[in-house]
């Protein structure tokens, strides 16, 4: 329930901020949306490789202090404070540190800002953590909302007002200013004075703690994102335009993944420090199930609409992101495999997950030098892709033998694989629709804007048309899937209760909407 309140948080910040990948595909040259990629390529990275996981240790250190608990927050915001000034710095006497990297000119000019902003984002990230640790939901929710408000509102601004990769940069940094002050504020509400509890020692046990999940996680952002700098390099702003679109990430799965790890990391820790394995292993056996229910069947609907999805959101200019695409999601039904919280509950295993991801990049790096110099973008992904799938395959070996799981837990399992056959069938049916009216379907779809628009654009009538062509495949799969999960028995009852509850509460609002609007128009 926790995560609920979280990623209806975050489902409200993906409505406040859905516009704004579309317009700036719209707004920007091909050019210029490399470049915008490459600039917050780096300032997220930044975020995560230079905070060490230090401001994670929230989550570990809230749950289990009742003295200390204002020097986890101060020791926290001076470590973020430090490495991001020192980012800020390094950037802003050596600017040609990351143009040189993707051989623009346009971002060695922007270092300076992009400095500032990495350390205001580094100091201010931290409101996102610590309402979840200090098991408040309901404020991170607001936290999150409020923050996605600020930021598609200084976001859109930017693409439309000043269409430059600048005006973006300017943009975060107003976002990153008024985040700070409202952390601060909540700060000093539920931890009063806590600028005077500095503990050198605890500061001391909270960075041995953090270092080696904080390492595991810089190998981790390495792994997933060091691809993108070898493309940056090779093929130029406009294909890296191309390729990251190909790579891109449904925000939604995102934040379904960051909603349940954020709560489960607490959770976790709790059934460790009684040592309960076997609740452990049964509660890891039930998120993994729903994140399968939303996983599976979006990966399958996905590779069925690929071409589709791609040039509605993204226009016509990005079609040749679809194979990048297409191999890109292959790893979404891997991401059901939560180890992450269990592995910062146990910490002996951040050392071995450390381990593992320095194997992985001491093969990544010489895979990628390889893949630039003979492959095409689908061949960079593809590198990506497998080196991922071992990393997944590998750490929840590790997990697993930790927990002492084995074949008598299989059985935790069932419901997936029925998740999988309900997803598979919806997929096949699906599939026999889209390749048989898809074609007819755009057709209609591209002579409504004309009815509405008097000149539309390309992008407008493609973008109305592709969406009816995608709407119509889903009425098609959601159905189906629902009525197989159903039938296979997925559903608990408890879930169908608390459905009906919801929808008995949506009832009376939906039919004074209905009473009210035939009297407003009889009036009008």
């Amino acid at each position: 329930m926790q995560s609920v309140w979280l990623l209806f948080a975050k489902v409200v910040g993906f409505g406040f901020s859905f516009l704004l990948p579309l317009l700036i595909v719209r707004y920007l040259s091909q050019e210029q949306v490399g470049v915008y990629r490459q600039v917050f390529l780096v300032i997220i990275n930044a975020n995560i490789i230079l905070m060490l996981g230090f401001g994670m240790s929230a989550y570990y250190f809230l749950a289990r202090e009742t003295v200390r608990r204002p020097a986890v927050i101060i020791n926290t915001l001076l470590f973020n404070f430090t490495v991001g000034g020192i980012a800020c710095l390094t950037l802003y006497f050596y600017p040609q540190l990351i143009g040189n990297i993707f051989h623009s000119a346009e971002i060695t000019r922007l270092a300076p800002k992009i400095g500032v902003v990495i350390w205001l984002w580094i100091f201010s990230s931290y409101l996102e953590i610590v309402p979840v640790a200090n098991r408040e939901p309901r404020a991170a929710t607001a936290f999150i909302i409020l923050a996605q408000m600020t930021k598609t509102a200084l976001m859109i601004s930017a693409v439309i007002i000043f269409t430059t990769v600048e005006a973006f940069v300017y943009a975060a940094m107003a976002q990153a200013a008024i985040q700070t002050i409202v952390l601060l504020v909540y700060l000093n509400s539920r931890f009063p004075k806590f600028w005077t509890a500095f503990d050198a020692s605890f500061f001391r046990e909270q960075l041995f703690y953090a270092l080696p999940f904080g390492l595991a996680s810089l190998l981790w952002t390495l792994q997933t994102d060091i691809h993108n700098y070898f493309v940056g390099y090779q093929f130029g702003s406009a294909e890296f335009a191309i390729y990251a679109i190909g790579c891109f990430e449904l925000p939604l799965i995102a934040m379904l993944a960051e909603s349940v790890t954020s709560v489960l990391i607490p959770r976790m820790s709790e059934l460790q420090s009684r040592g309960d394995k076997p609740g452990i292993i049964r509660l890891t056996a039930r998120i993994m199930q729903k994140l399968a229910f939303f996983y599976f069947p979006i990966y399958i609907f996905l590779m069925i609409t690929a071409q589709t999805f791609i040039t509605t959101l993204f226009t016509r200019d990005y079609l040749a992101s679809v194979p990048v695409f297409l191999i890109n999601i292959t790893l979404l039904p891997m991401y059901i495999l939560v180890t992450d919280p269990i592995v910062r509950a146990y910490k002996e295993l951040g050392r071995l997950l450390l381990t593992l991801r320095v194997l992985i990049i001491v093969a990544l790096i010489p895979a990628l030098y390889f893949g630039i110099q003979n492959f095409d973008l689908r061949g960079m992904i593809a590198i990506v892709v497998v080196t991922a799938f071992v990393d997944r395959l590998v750490s929840t070996a590790i997990v697993l033998k930790k927990l002492n799981a084995g074949r008598r837990d299989l059985f935790l399992l069932k419901n997936i694989g029925k998740i999988a056959a309900a997803s598979l069938l919806a997929g096949f049916f699906t599939y026999l629709f889209y390749w048989g009216l898809s074609e007819q379907i755009f057709w209609w779809g591209e002579h409504l804007p004309p009815m509405i628009f008097s000149a539309p654009r390309t992008s407008i009538v493609d973008f109305i048309a592709g969406n009816l062509v995608l709407g119509s495949c889903a009425l098609v799969f959601a159905p189906i899937y629902l009525f197989a999960v159903n039938f296979f028995g997925v559903i608990e009852n408890d879930e169908k209760e608390k459905i009906k509850s919801f929808i008995r509460r949506l009832l009376p609002f939906v039919k004074k909407v209905t009473i009210q609007n035939p009297k407003s128009e009889v009036q009008n």
